[in-house]
């Protein structure tokens, strides 16, 4: 049976959030609304464009906004920008082994491309899956099921990599063994909804070890 590697974009193959936080800030800004980064975690990450823009900006027109602000984020990511640590070994690692990649995200398309050029990992993936343009995104499985049926994989012969909450309970709710990247949220937060383990970034001394659960090292 083939095997898969799957992958969150933002916050998961690159650093992101501080770009995002730095957007928002400048629409609370410019609105004269506080913020903090203490709001975008609790208000912002890992939701939906089409979720945020309303509840946080009642009255305005929030698909341009959300356009905006995706606009104003590719302007602020450079190509050549350095991926999570690690990330390019461990696709290195999967391309040898015949593993299937994916990366799913409820990043717009636009942004999705954008994000993996920049970084310089686009080739590697054979399916880029996007929320949006699923029945129903994140936190709901139906992405990651997606990638699934894309790759011809089943939910126990794959590997998710989440960093948000809402990411890691759509990865948890497919089947698939959900992995916790701490690029923002804290280890037991991901636990919680649903991370089987936690790594720091690609380079962390446990990823061996999970993912000798594609190896056949290890029991289901």
């Amino acid at each position: 049976m083939a095997k898969a590697l799957l992958f969150d974009l933002d916050g998961t193959l690159l650093v992101s959030d501080p770009l995002h936080i730095a957007v928002f800030g400048e629409f609370f800004a410019e609105r004269g609304m506080p913020y903090s980064e203490e709001v975008y975690e609790r208000q912002i990450h890992g939701s939906h464009n089409a979720e945020i823009f309303p509840r946080l900006f009642p009255g305005e027109d929030a698909k341009a906004l959300a356009e905006e602000k995706e606009r104003r984020f590719r302007e602020r990511l450079a190509p050549g920008t350095p991926p999570m640590p690690g990330a390019r070994a461990l696709l290195d690692r999967a391309v040898e082994r015949n593993w299937r990649l994916a990366v799913v995200t409820n990043a717009p398309r636009i942004n999705a491309e954008h994000m993996l050029n920049a970084i310089g990992l686009r080739d590697y993936f054979e399916t880029l899956v996007i929320g949006d343009e699923c029945a129903r995104g994140k936190p709901d499985p139906e992405p990651y099921l997606a990638a699934m049926r894309a790759l011809d994989v089943s939910p126990r012969d794959c590997i998710a990599f989440e960093d948000s909450q809402s990411g890691m309970r759509a990865a948890a709710r497919s089947g698939a063994f959900g992995v916790g990247v701490l690029s923002g949220v804290a280890p037991d937060r991901l636990i919680e909804v649903g991370a089987k383990a936690t790594i720091r970034d690609f380079e962390d001394d446990t990823l061996p070890e999970i993912l000798a659960r594609l190896e056949g090292e290890t029991t289901p």
